[in-house]
């Protein structure tokens, strides 16, 4: 078998240095190239993650003690709306398939760019015009929204702080996302190497397919909603504020039936990655391929159904409570199908510490963390007893951040090498996933038991016998704000002085692998022909592809 490089090389030139029509930031902000937008949202997305994280550092300082410690309570309200909208339409929603589903999706299937170039730089072009209305609307006359990043009604109707502009900034992102969507399904349908048939994909172009279905079908939803509460500021048309003949319940459905799929198109993408990352350094084939693909399209399928589960208090028939609830079950049972296979992948395996696998493994038990606190939730008694409370709060952030966050951090330490062409320092690494395993778990677990307890969540203030709890999740909001801050200096360090990068450092089976570090241009220099599935580490050969 012939392959496409030679293990080892190091592209020198790369997509940094081809000739081209434009040069200096031109060269990247009207590149069509899907590195370097992948690259460039890469970028945008971390200057937004320390912005919000920032925000939620001086949130968790605040409420280290009861009443006042650092600012007044419409303060801390428009930081928990800015925290919440940077951190889901900016980050979180966007991260995974905007990042490494740009940058890699073609590799991986042996493609050298995506299908619509021009539109994948169009969403991107889109996704900062959201980005700088959201963060602009903080500088304009009324100051920035108080209303929470749900934007709930009949609050935001009436409140008289910069909504339009939030709402109008959810709307644009909405489009990127919708454009990136129809971009990898075409490309998937379409751009696969011969021979790459559908169930010899990487695990991890299965998670962004199924992503990407729920980015088409679900977000246009959010879309009219958003601009139906806009409408009703503007015009005061009743359509969900009861004062005006509105149905705010109305509201909420129309809000949770794209939010709740939305939660899928954070975390599939990051149950992609952990099944990338598992079989390489387990240094083992995965365990249950078809399984866990077709997992994928049936968590994208039954997580479109289960919108109401977020609505249980409202006053809905028993009917449809005992529904919606089966339904959260039954959701349930694929994931924790993929946790299985993941488990089985590394029994027996010659498993290797290195820093991606040790933040997929912390994914893993946080995932985990995660699921079962969400099947409390989907339970009507224990629902209604801790509904509202911090108990969902923590539930939120083990699956979004202790999920989809780890698996990004996961994500850049094992493809940094590939984007790059450097390799970072590994005890720094390894110390920033310590530190943000600490800091993480003690910050939010302390949410799950004050949930127990009665703290309602979104509030300024709260009773004293509540501080302990409070006091122990402010510290780990310093740890894991250390931990993060340690994993950056790491990869900026390596960006400027890191050893350049073999092709193959990790020793993994997808085609990515195959060539040099950073990617030429093109991506292949000659179209790859697969020959066999992605995760034969039976033998220490390399990918199985030949070349035409």
């Amino acid at each position: 078998m012939v392959q496409s490089t030679a293990p080892g090389i190091v592209n020198t030139r790369g997509f940094y240095g081809e000739p081209g029509a434009h040069r200096g930031l031109g060269a990247w902000i009207l590149s069509t190239d899907h590195k370097r937008i992948g690259l460039l949202y890469f970028c945008a997305l971390m200057i937004f993650f320390l912005t919000a994280v920032s925000l939620g550092f001086l949130m968790r300082l605040e409420m280290l003690t009861p009443g006042k410690t650092i600012m007044e309570p419409q303060t801390y309200n428009t930081l928990f709306t800015l925290h919440g909208i940077i951190m889901i339409f900016l980050f979180i929603i966007p991260g995974l398939p905007a990042v490494f589903g740009n940058f890699m999706l073609p590799l991986l299937i042996g493609a050298k760019d995506v299908f619509f170039p021009r539109l994948n730089l169009l969403s991107w072009w889109l996704f900062i015009a959201g980005g700088l209305l959201a963060l602009a609307s903080v500088f304009l006359p009324g100051g920035a929204a108080d209303t929470g990043w749900t934007f709930y009604v009949p609050y935001s109707v009436r409140t008289s702080t910069n909504v339009i502009p939030a709402l109008m900034a959810a709307f644009i992102l909405g489009f990127s996302s919708i454009l990136t969507g129809l971009n990898f399904i075409t490309t998937i349908h379409r751009m696969r190497a011969p021979g790459m048939t559908w169930f010899k994909m990487p695990l991890f172009v299965w998670s962004l397919y199924a992503t990407a279905w729920i980015q088409v079908l679900a977000t246009p939803i959010i879309g009219i909603t958003l601009l139906l509460v806009t409408i009703e500021r503007l015009f005061g048309v009743g359509i969900f504020d009861p004062s005006l003949g509105g149905d705010p319940i109305l509201y909420q459905h129309m809000f949770w039936i794209y939010s709740h799929p939305a939660v899928y198109i954070m975390i599939l993408p990051g149950l992609g990655i952990a099944s990338e990352i598992l079989p390489v350094f387990a240094h083992r084939t995965i365990f249950g391929y078809k399984f866990i693909a077709y997992s994928s399209l049936a968590i994208a399928f039954v997580g479109s159904l289960v919108w109401a589960h977020h609505m249980f208090a409202v006053g809905m028939s028993n009917t449809a409570t005992f529904i919606f609830s089966l339904l959260t079950f039954l959701v349930s049972i694929p994931s924790a199908i993929k946790i299985f296979n993941w488990i089985a992948t590394l029994y027996k395996g010659s498993i290797s510490l290195d820093p991606p696998m040790l933040f997929i493994l912390s994914f893993i038990v946080q995932f985990a963390i995660g699921g079962f606190t969400g099947l409390m939730l989907g339970a009507l008694a224990v629902n209604i007893h801790v509904t509202d409370t911090y108990f969902v709060v923590g539930h939120f952030h083990y699956v979004m951040f202790g999920g989809t966050g780890f698996a990004l951090f996961a994500a850049m330490h094992y493809w940094f090498p590939k984007m790059f062409g450097k390799m970072y320092a590994r005890k720094p690494a390894v110390v920033a996933w310590f530190l943000t395993t600490i800091g993480f778990n003690t910050l939010y677990f302390p949410f799950l038991i004050l949930g127990y307890l009665g703290m309602p969540r979104r509030y300024y203030d709260y009773l004293p016998q509540f501080q302990p709890l409070h006091v122990i999740a402010t510290v780990g909001s310093w740890i894991l704000v250390l931990g993060i801050l340690t994993m950056v200096i790491n990869l900026l360090v390596a960006l400027r002085n890191g050893a350049p990068a073999p092709a193959n450092p990790w020793g993994g089976k997808t085609l990515e692998w195959t060539v040099s570090s950073p990617p030429p241009t093109e991506d292949f220099h000659e179209i790859p022909v697969v020959t066999h599935g992605p995760y034969d580490y039976s033998s220490s050969e390399q990918p199985a592809v030949e070349t035409l």
